[in-house]
């Protein structure tokens, strides 16, 4: 259990990081910006993508190994 929170939390900081960088710099990486309902709002689900991969980075801190 602990591994999968740990690589869900390493795709959602990805994804997050990919999603800030398309937007600052024009680069067309990530999945953020290719979501519809998404269009204007791309920059606050990028923040919420990385607070949500350190809180599942926290969770998978917490679960004992095993």
């Amino acid at each position: 259990m602990k591994q999968l929170l740990e690589l869900l939390g390493f795709l959602a900081l990805v994804q997050g990081g990919a999603g800030l960088l398309h937007e600052f710099t024009d680069w067309h990486v990530g999945l953020v910006q290719r979501i519809g309902f998404l269009d204007g709002y791309e920059v606050y689900a990028s923040v919420a993508l990385i607070v949500l991969a350190f809180a599942l980075f926290a969770a998978a801190e917490s679960r004992r190994s095993g």
